[in-house]
């Protein structure tokens, strides 16, 4: 070929090319900082950042953040009850570290329903900063009762939003989307922005007959999916359960047939506080019989209040008594609703049991209905609770003998139906333990779904979510935050592995008064035995202990130096080794030296 006709064909490839707006030659120049540094940042709002604080790997203190282009904002805030090894905890909280460090890309916060492990941890959130806060009616009311407890109402920065209503939040849109779970007013989320659209299901069921009438709003969640859906975050409670999840409706069938078996007795029915639609059942057949209502347990009250004002729940007049006028109704005509569906130590139920309730009292003309299942961890104390009640010759009805609950979150199918219609490109179940979690996964995959699409995280996971994929960033500060009284997060584990050696050994205290000039002991040692022994039936084992005391002090006590904490020191040593030679046990030693 021709040195002449190669420029030829040069020529004619470059009419064509500039014809269709394509350039074979181009004039390449270089990238000044600024414009290399526009690119990246226009690369990096591809990306929706996803941060998860909370309801990984565990059932509560559920709480989500979202991230993209430098804007922030949060799902749920919420709280887990403490197991029994947080001896003395009251709640347990998510850790704010994250979103305090970027307060001031944080736009809001969206509650997606009003259970406890959605908005517990909120008055704590909001005592580190105010930010607004977005949720559906019943919620906010909800959230208003938390914060008046703990006077942040007034400073509170609510917005009521109804279902299908959307919320700009920075460069988010968010649309609230009306689903079925065990209280009303509960949504699921559609989080869009440039990057893509995300769905967030919340705690959610497809119920086709509800009790308030208002089914879960399908079409939505459909019509997302026929958009396309970059990735699903997907509740995986009852992951492991095939099949449907009852209708609510059964459980109030249910309660009409126990309520006429219990004849002349009275009735008493332990369910959550929250529960609302269970509540209005249960006053429901209490009218139709005949038979008056007493509320007992401060959260179950104020439910009781919040719905009723906010005509969530239809009390008939006169049906309604306080406690203290149960004494002027036959058993016949009473039901007793109470808190302690969980064998709480403090609640209701489990005072009435132990015979420890002010106002109630247990007797074998009572029918106890226990309307829940028990949360993973909590079996063993609601066991206990049956069995005092059964000991009082009482009649105890639970989920595993009737139809006396149905959960609230959806079973396989309905998961898999969810699945189907939003047709995600990523999915992330949340909402669960590792084994929730994973099953999930597996039924995802069983979806079409491929294994590379789907991210089973922790708590403090930090992921990247674009449609080349999902990339895990380095993990953001999370754990479990203790709240004890009124103190947040002074119970550390130091803390609790003195209350469980305490709990587990008891406790010496060693108090001796000592010459400062001469080391000479004035008074003591004296030996205080708490949860250890019994000191009067332990008499040669303390004088042991007191007569070691008195030898270690004289031989480790320097008057020149007053080093106390030698002293204190070689005490707590020879006296535990002492007492684990005699009885195999290791109390805390704690010494107090006084100086004369």
């Amino acid at each position: 070929m021709s040195k002449q006709n190669t420029a030829a064909d040069k020529s004619a490839a470059g009419k064509r090319n500039s014809q269709k707006r394509m350039y074979t030659y181009r004039k390449v120049t270089k990238k000044t900082p600024e414009a290399a540094a526009r690119k990246t940042r226009g690369r990096a709002a591809e990306h929706i950042r996803v941060a998860f604080l909370g309801g990984m790997n565990e059932i509560g203190k559920n709480m989500t953040v979202y991230e993209y282009a430098g804007d922030m904002f949060i799902v749920d805030c919420g709280l887990a009850f403490p197991g029994t090894e947080l001896l003395g905890v009251d709640s347990v909280i998510p850790d704010f570290s994250y979103v305090e460090a970027n307060a001031d890309k944080v736009k809001g916060l969206i509650v997606t329903h009003g259970h406890e492990d959605h908005i517990g941890g909120i008055p704590y959130l909001l005592k580190k900063f105010n930010i607004p806060i977005y949720s559906t009616r019943l919620t906010i009311g909800l959230i208003k009762g938390k914060l008046a407890e703990h006077g942040l109402l007034n400073k509170a920065k609510l917005h009521e939003i109804n279902p299908s209503d959307k919320v700009k939040l920075g460069k988010f849109t968010v649309e609230f989307i009306h689903v079925n779970h065990s209280i009303p007013d509960a949504v699921g989320l559609a989080i869009s922005c440039a990057g893509g659209t995300v769905i967030h299901t919340g705690d959610f069921k497809i119920d086709t007959t509800p009790v308030d009438g208002d089914m879960i709003n399908l079409p939505r969640f459909a019509e997302y999916g026929s958009k396309g859906v970059l990735a699903l975050l997907q509740d995986s409670t009852n992951a492991e359960r095939p099949g449907y999840t009852m209708s609510e409706k059964k459980v109030g069938e249910s309660f009409l047939n126990l309520f006429r078996k219990a004849g002349k007795r009275r009735i008493v029915v332990a369910t959550f506080a929250s529960n609302i639609h269970r509540v209005q059942q249960i006053i429901d057949v209490a009218k139709h019989l005949k038979r008056r209502v007493a509320v007992v347990g401060r959260s179950l009250e104020n439910l009781v209040q919040v719905g009723e004002e906010l005509g969530y729940l239809n009390v008939p007049e006169n049906i309604l008594i306080s406690i203290d006028e149960i004494r002027n109704y036959s058993d016949d005509k009473l039901v007793i609703i109470t808190t302690g569906s969980q064998g709480e130590p403090m609640s209701a139920l489990t005072k009435i049991a132990n015979g420890e309730h002010r106002k109630v009292t247990a007797s074998p003309n009572d029918y106890v209905i226990i309307s829940a299942t028990p949360i993973p961890g909590n079996e063993k104390m609601v066991g206990n609770v049956v069995n005092e009640l059964m000991k009082r010759d009482i009649e105890v009805i639970y989920e595993n003998m009737y139809e006396v609950h149905v959960s609230g979150h959806a079973c396989q199918e309905e998961l898999k139906l969810m699945m189907g219609i939003v047709k995600p490109k990523y999915f992330i179940p949340v909402h669960g333990e590792q084994k929730h979690l994973r099953k999930h996964a597996g039924l995802a995959e069983a979806m079409g779904i491929s294994r590379k699409n789907i991210f089973v995280g922790d708590i403090g996971n930090h992921i990247e979510i674009s449609e080349k994929g999902i990339k895990q960033l380095e993990d953001v500060p999370s754990g479990d935050v203790y709240v004890d009284g009124i103190g947040v997060g002074d119970v550390g584990n130091i803390v609790l592995n003195d209350r469980k050696h305490l709990s587990a050994d008891g406790i010496i205290i060693i108090v001796a008064t000592i010459d400062s000039e001469t080391g000479e002991v004035l008074c003591g040692p004296d030996i205080v035995s708490r949860g250890f022994v019994y000191v009067r039936e332990s008499e040669e084992l303390i004088n042991s202990a007191r007569d070691l005391a008195c030898r270690v002090i004289s031989e480790t006590y320097n008057s020149r130096y007053h080093d106390w904490n030698s002293v204190k020191t070689s005490l707590r040593d020879e006296i535990s080794h002492m007492m684990y030679e005699k009885t195999k046990r290791n109390p805390m030693i704690l010494p107090i030296i006084m100086e004369i």
